[in-house]
C-alpha cells in the first residue's frame, strides 16, 4: 500500500555510528608482523632473467614465468624479457606458460646470489580450454578481461570465490561483503550472466537478505579461466542488459587435491585422470557457514546458518575426436534465526538517537538445488568443432517466517559523560510489527544447445541453437502489520466489525498468490571473426547476431553486435576497441511479479544499446610489466521495468514504462607493483537515470503560494494546484565512484611472509521510504567503504625452511593465513529499517553490516 500521509521528519537521514570507528594501534600491526617473523629464518635468493620468443624470434608478450606450484610469479614486457627471484640452493622448477603456445619448464639449482641468463623460444599451439579454442592475441581484440583464478585463494574477504575477486574489476559495484551478488555499469543483480563450461548458471530467487544466500555455483578450487565482460560483449552469450562472467573448470592431466579450513568453513577437492588420460575426474565439495559474523552484529538471536554443496566434473574420450562430460552440482543452503535484541544509534552529531528492539518468533529459509549437464564435443579436424549440451536444473526454495517487534524509539544526550553509558533524554515513539510469510518456489529449467566453431585463415566463425523449457510453481502469502503508539498503521478510527463505520484491521502490506508457469525459448546466435594482420599494424572485426523467442509473451528479438579493434605502428604498445549492439533482457521469474499484485505480468524485454570505447597499453615501469586497461560507455536504456532494492530483494513493478542512460568511464591499471607478484586497481566514475513516462503527481499551494501537503493541518488549506512530472531521477544502482584495489606483497628477504590486501569504496547508493514513489528515493546512504587484510605464512613450498618429510613429504604447499576483515572497523549499510509513530515521523534506521573480524584459514595442497 502506498501511504497518502507520508511524512519523513529531519531524523530521515542516518549517518554511520561515529562510536564504532575504531582504529587498530600501529603497535598491534608490529607486534603482529614480528610474530610471524618468529616462525622461520630469512632465505637466500638466486635471480634468472632472460628473454622468451617465438619461432620467428619475435619477442613475446605477458608469458608467464614463475616457480612450479607457487603464487605469483612474472611477466614477460613488450620486448619479451622477463626477470625473477629463486630460492637458493635448493632444486626449483620455472614454468614457462603463454596461452596457445607450448608450457615450457627450466630446473635450476644456484647459489645464492647468482643471477642466470635463460632465453627461451616458444612453439605456438591451438589451446583448447574445455573444447573452446582461444588464444589470448585473440582475446586481446575482444572486452573480455582474463583474470587469474589463482588470487582467489590470496584475497582475504568475508565471502571468499571468484565473486569476491570480479567486485574488484572496474564497473563493479557490491556494498555486501555478505552477499556475491554484484551490479555492473548501473544495472542491477539480475543482468549479469553467468557460464560455467558454456552452461548458463541460475541463482536462488526468493532470497531477501544477503546471510540467507550460502554458496554460490563457482567454485574457485575448480577454475582454470576466468573471463569477464562489464559490456560490449559477444553475439554468442546470452540475453541479459549488463555483464558476462565466462567461467572453465580444469582439465586435469595428473593427480592433485587440496583443502582449505577456517573459522568460516572447510573446501576440499581432488582431480586426476587414467593412465592414458582418457578418463579425467574433478570433484569438489565445500561447507560454509556465516554463524561467527552474524553473532557480531546489532541483532542478537541465535543463528544456524549451514551451507553445503558438491560438483564433479567427469571427462571421457571416446576416441580421438569425441569427448563426453558429465557436470553435476547439488547444493543445500539453510538458514535459521532467532532473534532476540537489537540496539542501533543513528541520528546526527546534535540528535543522536537510539533504537531499541526486542523479537519473538523465528525465521526458517530452505533453498536446495540440483544441476545436471552432459557435453558431447566433437573436433573432426583441426578446424572444425561441433559441441552437443543438454542440462537440467532444478530449484526448491522455502521461506517462513513469524517475527513480532517491538521497539522504542530514543533522543540520547550528546554530552559527554562518565563511562560507557550515555543518558536518554526522551522517549520519541514505541511501536511494534509482524511480519509473516510462507513462500514456496519449485523451479525447473531444461535445455538442448548445438554449438559450432570454425577456424579458417584469419576468420573465427561460431554460431549455435538452443531451445530451453521453464516450469515455476510458487505459492507466495507474506503480509506485514504495523502498531504504532497502539494503533495500527494506517489509521482508521472506527471498530472492528461496525459495518457503520467500515472498519477493519488494517495490514501495511499484504501478498497472497499462487501460479503456474510452462514455457519455452528459442535462441540462435552467429557471430564472425576476421583478423587482418598488416605489416606492423592488426586489425580484428568481430560482427554478430541473436535472435531470442518466448513462447509466453509471444516477443521475436533481434540482437546485432560488433566489436572493431586496432594497433597502430606505435612505439607505445596500446589496442584500440570499439563496440556496440543491442542488448535485450528478457523476462524471468522475478519480473513477472509485483509487490502489489503477483499475478504473473505479460511483461516485455528491456532493452539496453551500448557503445562502449576502450583501449590497454601494455608499458614497463620500474623494469617490471604493467597494463593499463580504460574504457569509456554510454547505454541508452528502454523499455525499462522499474524497480527498488531492500538489502538483496529486487521488486520490479511490473510494467515497461520506463526509459533511462547510464554513462561512465572505467579504469584499471595492473602489474608487479612489488616484483614477482601481481597486484591492481580499479576506478570507476557513472551516473545512471531514468523517467518513468507516465508518472505524475499533483502540487498544491496556499494563499502565500508555498507548497503544502494537503491536509496534514487545517491551516494548510490548497488555494492552487499543478502537476509536477518527475522527469529523470538516479536509478537504485547509481553510484558515482567506486574504487577496489588487490594487492600483494611479501618480505624481500624471505618471500615466505606475505601479505594480501583488499581495498573497497564506493559513493552512497539513492534509498528512500517504502511505499512513495521512486522519484522521491534521493536520500544517499552512507559511503561503502572496507578494507580486508590477510597475513599469510607459507609452512611448506618452495620458499619455506620446512622439509618435505615424513607426513609432509606429499604437500605441494602448506600456509597459514590471518586475516582482519574489516580492518578500519566502518559501520557500512546494506539497508534501512523504516519505523514511524503515530504522528506521522519517520525514521530510517541503519542496518549495518559486519565489524572488524578476525578469520584464521589454513591451505594445503597435494
Amino acid at each position: 500500500m502506498i501511504f497518502n500521509k507520508l511524512s519523513i521528519n529531519q531524523h530521515s537521514i542516518s549517518y554511520p555510528k561515529l562510536n564504532r570507528i575504531v582504529p587498530i594501534p600501529a603497535g598491534f600491526l608490529i607486534m603482529l608482523i614480528f610474530c610471524f617473523q618468529a616462525f622461520s629464518v630469512f632465505s637466500q635468493h638466486a635471480t634468472v632473467s632472460g628473454r622468451i620468443t617465438d619461432s620467428q624470434n619475435r619477442p613475446l608478450e605477458l608469458v608467464t614465468i614463475a616457480i612450479s606450484g607457487q603464487p605469483g610469479g612474472t611477466t614477460t614486457s613488450a620486448d619479451g624479457r622477463y626477470s625473477l627471484q629463486i630460492p637458493a640452493s635448493r632444486p626449483v622448477k620455472i614454468v614457462i606458460t603463454l596461452l596457445g603456445y607450448e608450457t615450457d619448464s627450466l630446473l635450476l639449482n644456484l647459489a645464492p646470489g647468482i643471477k642466470e641468463t635463460k632465453d627461451r623460444t616458444l612453439k605456438q599451439k591451438a589451446v583448447v580450454l574445455n573444447s573452446l579454442v582461444i588464444e589470448d592475441r585473440q582475446l586481446r581484440s575482444t572486452n573480455l578481461n582474463r583474470i587469474n583464478p589463482r588470487v582467489v585463494s590470496a584475497l582475504p574477504s568475508a565471502g571468499s570465490g571468484v565473486e569476491s575477486l570480479i567486485k574488484t574489476m572496474p564497473g563493479v559495484v557490491s556494498n555486501n561483503e555478505l552477499s556475491s551478488q554484484y551490479s555492473v555499469r548501473g544495472g542491477n543483480y539480475d543482468e549479469n550472466l553467468i557460464y560455467v563450461n558454456d552452461i548458463e548458471i541460475y541463482k536462488p530467487f526468493l532470497v531477501h537478505a544477503s546471510q540467507q544466500e550460502g554458496l554460490s555455483f563457482l567454485n574457485s578450487d575448480l577454475v582454470s579461466s576466468i573471463l569477464f565482460s562489464a559490456g560490449g560483449f559477444d553475439a554468442k552469450y546470452g540475453d541479459r542488459l549488463s555483464s558476462t562472467l565466462d567461467i572453465r573448470y580444469k582439465h586435469p592431466r595428473a593427480f592433485a587435491a587440496s583443502a582449505t579450513g577456517s573459522l568460516l568453513g572447510t573446501n576440499v577437492h581432488v582431480e586426476g585422470a587414467s593412465d592414458d588420460t582418457r578418463f579425467t575426474y574433478l570433484v569438489g565439495a565445500r561447507y560454509k557457514t556465516i554463524q561467527y559474523l552474524l553473532n557480531s552484529m546489532e541483532t542478537k538471536g541465535s543463528y544456524k546458518p549451514v551451507f553445503l554443496d558438491l560438483q564433479s566434473l567427469l571427462s571421457y574420450n571416446l576416441n580421438e575426436h569425441l569427448e563426453l562430460s558429465l557436470l553435476t552440482y547439488l547444493s543445500s543452503n539453510t538458514f535459521t534465526v532467532i532473534p532476540e535484541s537489537r540496539e542501533t544509534n543513528f541520528g546526527t552529531l546534535f540528535e543522536p538517537l537510539r533504537l531499541t528492539m526486542f523479537f519473538d518468533g523465528r525465521e526458517s529459509d530452505k533453498y536446495k538445488s540440483m544441476m545436471s549437464a552432459i557435453t558431447l564435443t566433437d573436433k573432426p579436424n583441426k578446424n572444425l568443432q561441433v559441441k552437443w549440451i543438454t542440462s537440467a536444473y532444478r530449484s526448491i526454495e522455502q521461506e517462513s517466517y513469524d517475527i513480532q517487534a517491538q521497539y522504542w524509539i530514543n533522543l540520547l544526550s550528546n554530552k559527554a559523560s562518565e563511562g560507557d553509558s550515555i543518558e536518554v533524554i526522551e522517549a520519541k515513539g514505541y511501536g511494534e510489527y509482524i511480519t509473516h510469510a510462507r513462500n514456496k518456489l519449485d523451479m525447473t529449467v531444461m535445455n538442448m544447445e548445438n554449438r559450432y566453431s570454425w577456424v579458417h585463415e584469419r576468420s573465427f566463425m561460431q554460431w549455435g541453437v538452443k531451445y530451453q523449457k521453464e516450469i515455476f510453481h510458487d505459492k507466495l502469502k507474506e503480509w506485514y502489520m504495523v502498531d504504532s503508539a497502539q494503533y495500527i498503521l494506517p489509521y482508521n478510527p472506527g471498530v472492528p466489525g461496525d459495518s457503520g463505520n467500515q472498519a477493519s484491521l488494517y495490514l501495511k502490506s499484504s501478498t497472497k498468490s499462487s501460479a503456474d508457469l510452462n514455457s519455452n525459448r528459442y535462441t540462435a546466435f552467429v557471430q564472425n571473426t576476421w583478423d587482418l594482420d598488416g605489416d606492423s599494424t592488426r586489425l580484428a572485426f568481430t560482427i554478430g547476431a541473436r535472435l531470442h523467442y518466448w513462447d509466453f509473451n509471444k516477443q521475436l528479438l533481434f540482437s546485432p553486435r560488433a566489436t572493431l579493434s586496432y594497433k597502430p605502428n606505435w612505439k607505445k604498445d596500446i589496442m584500440f576497441r570499439l563496440s556496440s549492439g543491442m542488448y535485450y533482457q528478457p523476462p524471468f521469474y522475478r519480473e513477472l511479479h509485483t509487490a502489489s499484485d503477483t499475478t504473473i505480468r505479460n511483461v516485455k524485454a528491456q532493452e539496453s544499446i551500448h557503445f562502449v570505447l576502450g583501449s590497454d597499453w601494455n608499458f614497463t615501469a620500474w623494469h617490471r610489466p604493467f597494463k593499463f586497461v580504460s574504457e569509456v560507455y554510454y547505454k541508452i536504456l528502454r523499455n525499462l521495468d522499474p524497480y527498488e532494492v531492500d538489502n538483496v530483494r529486487i521488486q520490479y513493478m511490473g510494467a515497461n514504462n520506463s526509459k533511462g542512460y547510464a554513462v561512465g568511464i572505467d579504469m584499471k591499471v595492473n602489474g608487479e607493483f612489488v616484483k614477482g607478484v601481481e597486484s591492481w586497481a580499479s576506478l570507476s566514475v557513472m551516473r545512471t537515470r531514468e523517467d518513468i513516462l507516465d508518472d505524475s503527481v499533483m502540487r498544491y499551494y496556499n494563499a502565500a503560494g508555498k507548497l503544502i501537503r494537503k491536509g496534514i493541518t487545517t491551516d494548510n488549506v490548497a488555494v492552487d494546484s499543478s502537476v509536477y512530472y518527475p522527469g529523470y531521477f538516479p536509478r537504485p544502482t547509481d553510484q558515482l565512484v567506486t574504487f577496489g584495489m588487490f594487492f600483494q606483497d611479501y618480505l624481500p628477504s624471505n618471500p615466505s611472509y606475505k601479505m594480501n590486501v583488499g581495498i573497497f569504496f564506493g559513493t552512497g547508493l539513492p534509498t528512500g521510504a517504502p511505499g512513495t514513489q521512486l522519484y522521491t528515493h534521493t536520500v544517499r546512504m552512507s559511503p561503502y567503504r572496507r578494507v580486508d587484510i590477510g597475513l599469510a605464512k607459507q609452512i611448506i613450498g618452495p620458499d619455506a625452511l620446512h622439509p618435505h618429510s615424513g607426513f609432509f613429504k606429499n604437500f605441494k604447499n602448506l600456509w597459514f593465513t590471518f586475516e582482519i576483515l574489516n580492518l578500519l572497523q566502518v559501520s557500512n549499510t546494506v539497508s534501512y529499517n523504516w519505523v514511524r509513530d503515530f504522528n506521522g515521523n519517520q525514521y530510517s534506521v541503519p542496518n549495518y553490516l559486519t565489524p572488524r573480524q578476525i578469520n584464521i584459514r589454513l591451505s594445503a595442497e597435494l
